[in-house]
């Protein structure tokens, strides 16, 4: 693989990571490589071969490492995790200037793995693939994709699964982890250089440890209000799983809601619900006080001045969130400016599908299409004690109101049972399914004949109501 590698991580104190080669596997094979985000990461996408991308070959430049980090888990202090089945093969510029990682996920044993294979089955590269690429399609801050190949040798969970790894791209893998680790060990000067590294990185308008947070502040702010907009569930947001960049991470248990209900959860190891649907505003809050936490020696050297500096700058993150979640909602009802009663309005239409069942995704595609969801409501008197209002505020609107809702409210997601219908296949050796499936979801605001099967809800036969991690 042809890249020009610039690896400024492994140019902060070497305790922040481990060098480690990716393991070798038996017999690599390309599942899928992604051309344009090759060729916009400066990489030429017929250099990237198997080899590479399964660990087999390590790129001239890259420099590859294990990194740490620590975490709570569940709301549990970890005190040290790491990329335990992980390796950054290095940093590439890509044509627009952005510093971006590239990973291999699934390549094998590092000092953080902690007694686990450091390997990847099929089943969760290729949902994290498709899911990943659904969401940079849904116009929502992610890592991506670059390739997936599958290694020629089982990986053992419930029984035997064929191994896979996974290519990622990130703006930076640094975790709201990655600072506790160092706060945990009281390395206050690691801690200042990985502060000092991360806003160069991607805040550089920010002042200091407070700036930095707030800006992570903003960041997620506005990254949870694009998950709700669309019904996605995290499934696992633990502090290691939340990045600095304000990128969705870490897709393991992740999915999407059919029928709109706000505690929903797929994850199998969420037995609390701690992560549903409705809890991911106040668990990003959770996760940003524990970054604050972690900042306080940098902010200041009087411990309650600190937290108090630190509170207001936390203080920030729910005015965004709502005035995020507004924006995002307002589009998908077709409205483009503001009105008192427009959270109201809003509210109002999620309470009546939450009790009718209706669709997320369905219900709100069937307002920018037609302007009638009462089918989907499945409540008449529900539905007709709410569309008046909403038709006389959009009423009050300019411009093309339909064409704002189409824009905001996809036709396609990517479905749970259609993603567990593609690993089945794939697994038995037929791919056809991940890639039809990719072709429908790298336009989802667009209808056609060959999108109509891909927007229907599960039969109930069909239904996903458990989805898990993988490791």
């Amino acid at each position: 693989m042809r890249a020009t590698f610039d690896n400024s991580y492994t140019r902060l104190p070497d305790r922040l990571f481990a060098r480690q080669a990716p393991v070798p596997v038996a017999n690599p094979a390309l599942v899928e490589v992604n051309a344009p985000l090759a060729r916009e990461l400066g990489i030429d996408p017929a250099s990237i071969t198997a080899q590479v991308i399964a660990g087999n070959v390590v790129p001239e430049g890259a420099d590859p490492i294990a990194q740490l980090y620590a975490g709570h888990q569940f709301g549990n202090w970890v005190p040290q995790l790491g990329d335990g089945r992980a390796v950054l093969l290095g940093e590439v510029v890509d044509i627009h200037g952005a510093r971006r990682d590239i990973q291999l996920k699934g390549a094998g044993r590092t000092p953080f793995s902690r007694g686990g294979d450091g390997r990847a089955w099929l089943g969760p590269v290729l949902r994290e693939y498709v899911v990943s690429e659904a969401m940079h399609a849904l116009g929502i801050p992610t890592t991506r994709a670059l390739a997936a190949a599958t290694t020629g040798e089982d990986v053992y969970r419930e029984g035997p699964m064929p191994g896979a790894v996974l290519a990622r791209v990130a703006a930076s893998h640094i975790r709201v982890g990655t600072f506790q680790a160092l706060a945990a060990r009281r390395d206050t000067e690691g801690l200042a250089a990985l502060t000092d590294h991360a806003i160069a990185r991607h805040y550089p308008e920010a002042e200091g440890a407070l700036g930095l947070l707030a800006a992570v502040a903003k960041a997620q702010a506005a990254l949870i209000a694009g998950w709700m907009s669309v019904g996605f569930i995290h499934g696992v947001m633990n502090t290691d799983n939340m990045s600095i960049a304000g990128e969705t991470i870490d897709y393991g248990p992740c999915a999407f809601m059919d029928a709109y209900h706000g505690a929903t959860v797929f994850s199998s190891i969420d037995r609390m619900g701690r992560y549903a649907f409705q809890n991911q505003p106040d668990i990003a809050m959770w996760n940003l006080a524990q970054l604050a936490s972690a900042l306080l020696p940098l902010i200041d050297t009087d411990e309650q001045a600190a937290i108090a500096a630190a509170q207001d700058a936390l203080d920030g993150f729910a005015p965004a969130f709502r005035a995020a979640w507004l924006g995002r909602f307002r589009a998908k009802l077709g409205l483009t400016r503001a009105e008192e009663g427009d959270e109201a309005l809003i509210v109002g239409l999620l309470q009546r599908m939450s009790t009718s069942g209706a669709d997320f995704t369905n219900t709100f595609r069937a307002l920018a299409t037609s302007g009638d969801a009462s089918a989907l409501v499945n409540d008449a008197g529900a539905w007709d004690s709410w569309a008046p209002d909403w038709r006389a505020r959009l009423a009050r609107e300019t411009g093309d109101t339909g064409a704002t809702m189409r824009a905001a409210n996809p036709a396609v997601i990517p479905r749970n049972h259609r993603i567990e219908e593609m690993i089945a296949a794939a697994v038995a050796g037929d791919f056809a399914p991940f890639h039809r499936l990719m072709a429908v979801l790298a336009t989802p605001f667009d209808e056609g004949p060959e999108t109509a099967e891909y927007a229907k809800p599960p039969r109930p036969e069909e239904r996903v109501r458990q989805t898990f991690c993988g490791t």
